[in-house]
């Protein structure tokens, strides 16, 4: 497990925050009767980069819902960066992917039952 610093673990905890925040806003508009919530924020230690990990329900939309975010990832940094722009002098670039471990879960439950 790689070991992060306490700068990377706050910048974490921010962006984690702030992208829900901006997540559950487009969701109002544009995923309508879908839930996106993030699960993890992981940073870089160069803290050049995000990587959002992202639960979606229902599963079944999660590579459409993934596919339209990274179409408007632009959108969505400059947000962030209008948010914590006080906090950070660089914004980091964001990486989205589907956290599927809740379906990992269900499976392995699925199957000892």
């Amino acid at each position: 497990m790689e070991q992060y610093s306490t700068r990377q673990n706050k910048i974490s905890r921010l962006v984690h925050r702030e992208m829900a925040d901006i997540l559950l806003k487009l969701n109002k508009t544009n995923f309508t009767g879908k839930i996106i919530s993030v699960s993890v924020v992981r940073v870089t230690k160069d803290l050049g980069i995000a990587r959002v990990y992202l639960s979606i329900f229902p599963s079944e939309f999660g590579e459409q819902i993934l596919s339209e975010l990274k179409l408007i990832t632009k959108q969505i940094r400059g947000d962030l960066g209008r948010k914590v722009g006080k906090s950070l002098r660089v914004i980091p670039n964001l990486e989205f992917y589907i956290d599927d471990s809740l379906d990992y879960i269900d499976k392995i439950d699925k199957l000892l039952h």
